[in-house]
């Protein structure tokens, strides 16, 4: 057996202890799953271990052998390798390529392709999937890339492997493949350290729970001694898992009126009302054509055929996001990193991009008014920031999820389009998201809610419109439905 284990491990930045006297350890041959809500410790803990960032204090060690890691290339020479939740593929490559890039075997100087393909398929056939080596990534589905990008890692015959969200972007039958190949890699004596916000999985895949909360370590049970109020209750404390207000009601106003909207390949005849104050969910598999939806309505993506009215006033073909933001609406998208933020610019400029004619006179910026409205939405969306100056990179994935929506409710919004901003975030700041959703309803403001979590739209919303390869098969009232049938009905054609 193999075993990891820190000793009064602590990180320390200006104002702030992201890690405290941590003393923890992780053994071979299980699933660890290592949890707590966003800014709880647990991504510094992974970037310790993997070399992007380095200790104030303490250490740790493999088996007897004291670790210290200058930079990620020393921790995986060492036996540490780390799978992102943004995962780093070349899309344009082979499996193969992806592999072993930068370090593909050589015969007299050139690539051996043979030796290469034969290699990729041999850790392929470990991990017990069947993927074609010589396939262009971009042809894989998403849990073929997960894989691909475990296999990557494995390929470095690493001694811990540190798995971040590998399910945010899975279906429910992916995932099932995915855990068969996480089974696998436990009997290979491999230290698996898992992080996941999807608390409902853990029983299925995990054998050890550890969790840290603020920076310290709150502690380590076996998966078959707890409950899951119990991990709750570590992780969280006093948090109250809460459903809709009954105050939440539609109007009879129609403020969204959707008619036979069609983009080949991806939805047909989509029609639809969304009422004042509403709370409309989208539920569907991944495919289903949910994103696309969306992205059409906003303006963000052509669509061929088909009517879209915002109060009553029928929109031109194919507008622009900006002619569809001066309707009145907004839309957080489903990669917030790619598409909803600029990750190197600052907290402030953030919250503001959407809403630059409020903050600017001709071309002039007004900071005094810049400043204001990102303030405003700090303290109303309880943002957590340690400097509004700060980059928005910095911040945890729940905080930076709450910056998008600020940045759109800077906007004064009628209509919110949501496409799963639930998405690597923990509880606590799913229930802030939710109940910014039910704030505003309450303002007037319409929300359309996309979900992979199915639970969280029976939760949150007054109705919800089943979606299945492109098209509306259904609606769905909460009140009066299970998960399971929800789930049914996501799966009928």
């Amino acid at each position: 057996m193999v075993i990891l284990r820190t000793e009064h491990l602590t990180k320390d930045y200006p104002g702030c202890r992201a890690l405290d006297d941590v003393t923890v350890s992780f053994e071979s041959g299980k699933v660890n799953a290592l949890l707590g809500k966003n800014g709880s410790g647990k991504s510094t803990l992974v970037k310790c271990f993997s070399g992007a960032i380095q200790q104030s204090a303490g250490e740790f060690f493999l088996n007897d052998e004291r670790c210290s890691f200058a930079k990620p290339t020393e921790a995986y020479n060492h036996g540490f390798a780390t799978v992102y939740q943004e995962m780093s593929l070349v899309s344009g490559l082979t499996v193969t390529e992806n592999i072993f890039l930068g370090r593909m075997p050589k015969k007299g100087g050139l690539i051996d392709w043979n030796r290469a393909h034969a290699d990729a398929k041999k850790m392929l056939d470990m991990m017990k999937v069947n993927i074609n080596p010589r396939e262009i990534v971009s042809r894989l589905s998403m849990w073929q890339c997960q894989v691909v990008e475990i296999t990557k890692a494995m390929s470095y015959h690493p001694k811990v492997l540190m798995l971040d969200e590998p399910t945010s972007a899975l279906a429910s039958t992916e995932i099932n493949i995915l855990f068969d190949v996480i089974r696998e890699l436990k009997k290979q004596d491999v230290i698996i350290i898992y992080i996941s916000h999807k608390l409902h999985e853990i029983p299925q895949i995990a054998d050890t729970v550890t969790v840290l909360r603020d920076g310290r370590m709150i502690g380590k049970v076996n998966i078959e001694d707890v409950e899951h109020k119990d991990i709750l209750g570590m992780m969280f404390g006093d948090v109250v898992i809460r459903k809709r207000p009954a105050d939440i009601v539609p109007q009879e106003e129609v403020v969204l009126d959707v008619k036979n909207l069609t983009r080949s390949g991806k939805f047909e005849n989509i029609s639809f009302q969304l009422h004042k104050s509403e709370v409309l969910g989208i539920a569907g598999m991944l495919g289903s054509g949910r994103t696309e939806l969306l992205k059409s309505i906003f303006g963000a993506d052509p669509y061929d055929s088909g009517t879209i009215k915002v109060n009553g006033v029928k929109i031109r073909h194919n507008a622009s996001p900006i002619t569809m933001k001066k309707h009145g609406l907004g839309l957080t998208p489903e990669d917030r990193k790619q598409e909803g933020l600029i990750l190197i610019h600052s907290i402030r400029d953030n919250l503001c991009y959407a809403s630059m004619s409020r903050t600017s006179v001709g071309w002039m910026e007004n900071r005094r008014v810049r400043a204001q409205i990102a303030n405003e939405q700090i303290e109303n969306l309880q943002i957590k920031v340690p400097d509004v100056k700060a980059t928005v990179g910095s911040l945890s994935g729940g905080n930076q999820q709450k910056v998008v929506v600020g940045n759109w409710l800077n906007t004064q919004p009628q209509i919110m389009l949501y496409d799963e901003p639930s998405r690597g975030i923990d509880v606590a700041a799913k229930q802030q998201i939710f109940e910014i959703m039910w704030e505003q309803s309450k303002r007037g403001i319409a929300t359309i809610f996309v979900s992979s979590e199915l639970e969280e739209l029976l939760e949150t919303c007054n109705r919800i419109l089943i979606m299945s390869n492109g098209k509306l098969t259904g609606e769905a009232y909460p009140d009066n439905l299970t998960v399971e049938a929800l789930y049914s009905l996501c799966m009928e054609d």
